[in-house]
């Protein structure tokens, strides 16, 4: 491919709605362009890196045993109605209707359109397992659309679901998933970890995300440098930091806390660690009559330690939270508790409530917490002397760096990530929802175990670029690049020793099998050099006529290099040496 011939528009300026590192290398690189919020054109550059994802995606399922197909996008909504998703997914599902009045979805997913093509296509035990996927446009209507590619509208996704006999079955198609998993990520060049998740809306009981390494992702990971242990943050285990509980030494006191609502307030103003104090948090669960409304409600002080905050995922794992908990209205707090928040505790409430403590708190003594009387705390507070034991201990905390690793093998560290796969086992939801059946090797029906593997094609470009960028520009892994080298010719006007020489070495990069790109654009040396920079093609080669008196050309890869002169035939040998060496094990745990 030749510049001349191919199509980029760079730009100066940072487009003023770009909100991430991303978006904004994406637009300035021309390799999107907005047509509307959360929906955009491909253009050429970035659909060459999505069509290479692609590739290796296939490539490694194919490998596993995976069958490609393709759902269409637009889905009857009886198939949605057989599983009640199509109500209960909201306002991000597209719905439209045909000439015929007829109801459709705009796939977000294509759980249920599987599951009837497993229902009709897979009769008997003997046809099992079968791994189907599709790489496919998606659409949800994200609600507020933002960074770009990272939370689009309109999405390329891979998705895939497995079918088993049984659960140990599914089991192993789920090992088989995880491990292409791996490989797909390894040859893309991203720096991620694989860590234990909460499936979701979706469902199921087994899930493990694929996280991409970034200071500006979304989510916390929480692992052990020492261990493979990694899980999402609403799943990480924390473990009590206090492993058993002293005898009370203090009295309790009431101590005035004038305007003093927050732990660490409290803690200045006392003189004493924000580990002393405990925080109070009130959720609610309403019980509902056959007409829908409230008959009764139920309240829950969960307590953490002042330095730690409520994890609402472990709260919602709770007998009683888990049909549905809200946090308490003000007014429902004072009629309980006869005060305002901000000076909540455990100690002799108005009315009756559930007490939660978490593990650490369970074990604490001498600690401080809200006497239920705006401006003033408790000092002293010891469980079984002051106040009953709580009812429920639990962990309902997130995790934090430091924290014991619930493996035993050291302590916890936290990274940011973006996701960008997910892997479920699902169990029987969807097919006995759809009364999707086999005949098992006894002759009776079962209900197919099925598990759910996703991709985000489009999004791993943004999150590649939030984890590989610098001051110039992006950063490209060779394996998904737009193209892995650039031939810059300086002077392509002027001088026909450089066209030939350019065009020479530029033909023997191909033909060994490099996606190169051939710069004829007779455009000033800094331009094409900060036009590649920036666009972040992996290796540059610059042929001008002064080296080439010199009998050399430069060489300059685009991260961290310093710059080389070969002479043409050994650069070109350099560079594929370079690009066709295997390809590093990247930094991951599982």
């Amino acid at each position: 491919m030749r510049a001349s011939q191919f199509h980029f528009n760079t730009l100066k300026e940072v487009p003023a709605d770009a909100e991430v590192v991303s978006h904004k290398l994406m637009l300035r690189a021309g390799m999107i362009r907005k047509v509307a919020a959360g929906i955009y054109d491909y253009m050429p550059l970035a659909l060459r890196s999505i069509r290479k994802i692609e590739t290796i995606i296939r490539d490694e399922l194919n490998r596993a045993g995976a069958l490609e197909i393709s759902m269409p996008l637009v889905q009857p909504a009886e198939l949605w109605q057989e599983t009640g998703r199509w109500n209960k997914m909201g306002q991000e599902m597209l719905r439209l209707r045909d000439r015929h009045e007829r109801d459709f979805a705009f796939q977000p997913t294509s759980e249920e359109a599987v599951t009837d093509i497993a229902r009709q296509e897979l009769k008997s035990y003997r046809q099992l397992p079968r791994n189907f996927y599709q790489i496919q446009t998606k659409f949800r209507d994200e609600r507020r659309p933002r960074f770009g590619l990272m939370r689009g509208r309109e999405f390329t996704m891979k998705d895939g679901y497995s079918f088993d006999r049984d659960a140990e079955a599914a089991g192993k198609s789920y090992e088989v998933m995880y491990a292409a998993y791996r490989n797909i990520f390894d040859r893309i060049g991203l720096t991620y970890r694989a860590v234990s998740a909460d499936t979701g809306a979706i469902g199921g009981d087994r899930s493990h995300e694929f996280q991409v390494i970034a200071d500006t992702g979304e989510d916390a990971l929480v692992y052990c440098p020492d261990s493979d242990y990694a899980a999402n943050i609403e799943l990480a285990e924390a473990l009590p930091l206090i492993p058993a509980r002293a005898s009370a030494s203090a009295p309790l006191v009431k101590t005035a806390t004038p305007d003093m609502e927050a732990c660490s307030a409290v803690a200045d103003f006392l003189g004493v660690p924000l580990t002393s104090t405990v925080k109070s948090l009130v959720l609610a669960s309403d019980e509902l009559d056959d007409a829908g409304q409230t008959a009764s409600t139920i309240l829950w002080l969960l307590l953490v330690r002042g330095d730690h905050d409520l994890n609402e995922l472990k709260a919602s794992k709770i007998d009683g939270l888990k049909a549905g908990f809200r946090f308490a209205s003000e007014a429902e707090i004072i009629e309980h508790f006869g005060c305002k928040p901000g000076y909540l505790g455990p100690i002799s409430p108005r009315k009756p409530v559930r007490v939660v403590a978490d593990r650490t708190v369970a074990n604490m003594s001498d600690f401080i917490c809200g006497a239920n009387d705006e401006g003033y705390h408790y000092t002293g507070a010891n469980w079984g002397r002051d106040l009953p034991e709580p009812e429920i201990v639990a962990d309902i905390r997130n995790a934090v760096s430091g924290d014991p690793s619930p493996d035993g093998k050291g302590v916890l560290a936290i990274d940011r990530g973006i996701e960008v796969g997910h892997v479920f086992y699902l169990g029987d939801k969807y097919s006995r929802a759809m009364n999707a059946t086999f005949l098992d090797v006894d002759g009776k029906p079962r209900f197919f175990e099925m598990g759910c593997y996703g991709i985000g094609v489009t999004r791993i470009l943004g999150a590649a670029i939030e984890q590989n960028n610098d001051e110039r520009g992006i950063l490209w892994p060779a394996a998904i690049a737009p193209f892995e080298a650039v031939v810059c010719a300086v002077g392509w006007g002027k001088s026909e020793t450089v066209r030939l020489e350019a065009a020479r070495i530029y033909e023997a990069l191909r033909e060994a099998g490099v996606d190169v790109i051939l710069d004829d654009r007779d455009e000033r040396p800094g331009v094409m050099f900060s036009d590649w920079e920036l666009i972040g093609v992996p290796f540059r080669l610059t042929v001008g006529e002064r080296g080439l008196k010199e009998g050399i050309v430069e060489f300059q890869a685009r991260q961290g290099g310093e710059q080389l002169k070969f002479a043409p035939e050994a650069a070109v040998e350099y560079l594929v040496g370079l690009l066709r060496r295997p390809p590093c094990q990247m930094r991951r745990n599982s």
